[in-house]
C-alpha cells in the first residue's frame, strides 16, 4: 500500500501529517511513503529528510493522489483537494464531519473510505490515536507562553535589591487536555494559578498539578455525565450559568491572565467572559481564547486578530496555535495516524484491513463502501463511569429491561453477610472436627486455614487494579506477619500474647492503609 502526505493549502497552517521518522514506522509495516514536495519545510522538515527516511518526493498535490492508495494530511479537504482522491482510495486527516456534509457526501457518491482524526471515540484503548487531545496539549502549553510575551511581567514573584513583584494570578477556564496543559505551564513559570471545570470532581487533578480549584456556591451542576459527551462539557442550566458569570466576575478584577478552553461539540462556544469582565481586569492583563474558532468564550474575541480593550487589556484570538509548534504538532499528529495505520495494517504486511468491526475503526470512520457512517454507532466497550450506572444488556429477542445498578453500600452489605456465613460454618467445621480428629492433625488442619483465610482477605480478594508490584511484596510480607502473630496468640506468656496482637494490629494497617492511599491515586486518574 503507498501511502502520500499532502502539503497543507490552508492559509497559515504549518503542520505536515508525515514526519520523516513516522515515514519509517510505516515502512516497517510495509508500506511505501509518498510525500509532496515542500509539505514539510513548515514544520522544519526538507524533501531530503525524507529521502532519507526512504520516502518518495512527488512534484504535486495531483501526482501524489493518483499514485497513493491512502492520503493523509492534517486539515479538512478543500473541494479541489478532494476531488484529486480517485475513486475506492482512503483519506485520513481532520474531515470535522458534523459540519462538513458536502464533503461527505463527495466521499459516498465516490466511495472513498474517510477516517476522521477528530472523530475517534475517547475509549482506553485509543488514546494513542486521540489526535484532538494531542492538539489540545499543545494549544494549552501555547497558550500560556502567548499569554506570558503580551503580559510584559514576571510569572514567579521576585525579590530584589530593586524591589519585588508578585507573581502573575492566572485562571483556566475548562480542566480538559487543553487546560490542565495550561495549568502545568503556568505553574510551572511560578504564576498563582486558579482553575474552574463544571465537573467538580477535577477538583483533586487540578489541586495535585499545583492550581486551586475554583468553587460555586452552587448545590450541584446539572448532573452531567463527561463521560456521555465523549469528554466534553454538555450545556450548563440557566441558575448554574448565572452562578457561573457571578464568580468570574468577582474574580475578574483579581486575574492578571485568563485562558479559556470551553468548547460543546457541534454548538457556538459559550460565552463565558463578558465586556463588563474585560473591564473589570487590570490593565496590562491578557485573555487567550482558545475558543475563537467557535465565536469565543470572551465576547470580544475576533477569531485571529489581536483585540485590545478600552481599558488596556489584551484579547489573543488565535486559531490554530498547534501550527505555532508545528514541529512538535507534526510529530505527535504524524504519531496519531501511524497508530491508526497500525490497527488498519494488523498483519503488518502493508495491506488495509478496514476492520468495520473494530470499535475504533467503526467509530473514526465517516464515509466507506459508498454509504455516510457518520455518526457511528456506540462502541461496544463502554466507559467504565457510564458501565457503572446502569447495567443494560442486548438478548437475540430484545434488550432486556435495564437493570438498577447496586450502590457501593449495598455490596459491601452483601460481601459482610458472606464473610459471617462464612466465618460461622468454618466455625462449625472446626468444632466437629475437633471433637473427632486427632490433635496433631488439628494443629496443622487450623494452620492451613489461616493461611489460606489470611491469604484471600490480603490478596485474592483485592481489585486487579490495586494490585501493583510493590503493593503485592508488600501486602505478602504483611500477611505472612499477621499468620505468625495469630498463632504467637496461644502462647503461655502474656508478654508474647501482647506482642502479638500489636503485629496483628500494625500489620492490618499497614495492609489497609496501603490499598486506601493507592485507591485514592488511581481515583485521580479516572475519568468520571
Amino acid at each position: 500500500m503507498k501511502i502520500g502526505a499532502l502539503k497543507e493549502s490552508h492559509a497559515g497552517e504549518a503542520r505536515v501529517a508525515m514526519t520523516p521518522e513516522s515515514a519509517k514506522a510505516l515502512q516497517a509495516l510495509g508500506h511505501l511513503t509518498l510525500v509532496e514536495t515542500g509539505a514539510g519545510l513548515a514544520s522544519g522538515f526538507t524533501d531530503n529528510d525524507y529521502q532519507v527516511a526512504g520516502a518518495q518526493v512527488l512534484p504535486s498535490a495531483q501526482a501524489l493522489c493518483q499514485a497513493a492508495d491512502l492520503v493523509v494530511k492534517v486539515r479538512p479537504p478543500s473541494t479541489d483537494e478532494l476531488a484529486l482522491v480517485s475513486e475506492g482510495k482512503t483519506l485520513i486527516c481532520f474531515f470535522n464531519p458534523s459540519e462538513n456534509k458536502s464533503g461527505l457526501n463527495h466521499a459516498a457518491r465516490h466511495k472513498l473510505a474517510v477516517i476522521s482524526m477528530d472523530a475517534v471515540p475517547r475509549i482506553s484503548r485509543a488514546q494513542k490515536m486521540d489526535a484532538l487531545s494531542s492538539m489540545a496539549n499543545i494549544a494549552g502549553y501555547r497558550a500560556i507562553l502567548e499569554a506570558a510575551t503580551h503580559f510584559g511581567r514576571f510569572f514567579s514573584g521576585q525579590i530584589t535589591a530593586a524591589g519585588k513583584s508578585a507573581p502573575a494570578q492566572v485562571l483556566v477556564i475548562g480542566a480538559g487536555v487543553a487546560g490542565l496543559a495550561a495549568i502545568g505551564a503556568a505553574t510551572s513559570l511560578g504564576a498563582r494559578t486558579r482553575a474552574f471545570d463544571v465537573r467538580p470532581e477535577v477538583a483533586e487533578q487540578i489541586e495535585s498539578m499545583g492550581a486551586e480549584f475554583v468553587y460555586l456556591d452552587f448545590a450541584q451542576n446539572d448532573g452531567q455525565d463527561s463521560a456521555a459527551t465523549g469528554g466534553y462539557a454538555a450545556p450548563s442550566s440557566p441558575e448554574f450559568r448565572a452562578a457561573q458569570l457571578a464568580k468570574f466576575s468577582q474574580l475578574a478584577p483579581e486575574v492578571d491572565i485568563v485562558i479559556t478552553t470551553a468548547l460543546i461539540p457541534g454548538r457556538a462556544a459559550p460565552e463565558l467572559w463578558t465586556a463588563e469582565m474585560v473591564a473589570a481586569m487590570k490593565r496590562g492583563s491578557v485573555i487567550v481564547d482558545l475558543a475563537a474558532e467557535r465565536g469565543g468564550n470572551c465576547t470580544l474575541t475576533r477569531a485571529n486578530e489581536t483585540v485590545i480593550s478600552e481599558n488596556g487589556v489584551t484579547i489573543l484570538g488565535h486559531t490554530n496555535l498547534p501550527s505555532r509548534m508545528a514541529a512538535q504538532a507534526s510529530a505527535l499528529y504524524a504519531n496519531n495516524v501511524r497508530h491508526m495505520l497500525a490497527d488498519l495494517t494488523p498483519n503488518k504486511d502493508g495491506v488495509i484491513a478496514h476492520n468495520m468491526d473494530d470499535d475504533v475503526i467503526r467509530g473514526a470512520t465517516v464515509a466507506y463502501g459508498g454509504e455516510i457512517t457518520f455518526p457511528p454507532p456506540p462502541p461496544k466497550v463502554q466507559a467504565i463511569a457510564s458501565a457503572s450506572k446502569t447495567a443494560e444488556a442486548d438478548t437475540a429477542g430484545g434488550a432486556t429491561p435495564a437493570v438498577p445498578a447496586v450502590s457501593e453500600a449495598e455490596r459491601q452489605r452483601r460481601a459482610g453477610l458472606r464473610q459471617i456465613a462464612l466465618l460461622v460454618a468454618g466455625g462449625g467445621l472446626m468444632a466437629v472436627l475437633g471433637l473427632y480428629a486427632p490433635r496433631e492433625f488439628l494443629q496443622h488442619f487450623v494452620v492451613f486455614v489461616l493461611a489460606v483465610f489470611v491469604g484471600f482477605q490480603v490478596i485474592w480478594g483485592v481489585a486487579h487494579s490495586l494490585h501493583t508490584p510493590l503493593m503485592s511484596v508488600t501486602n505478602a510480607i504483611s500477611g505472612i506477619i499477621i499468620l505468625g502473630a495469630l498463632l504467637q496468640m496461644g502462647a503461655d506468656l502474656p508478654l508474647v500474647q501482647i506482642l502479638a496482637a500489636i503485629a496483628v494490629a500494625i500489620a492490618t494497617i499497614n495492609v489497609v492503609g496501603g490499598f486506601l492511599v493507592t485507591r485514592r491515586m488511581l481515583q485521580m486518574f479516572r475519568k468520571s
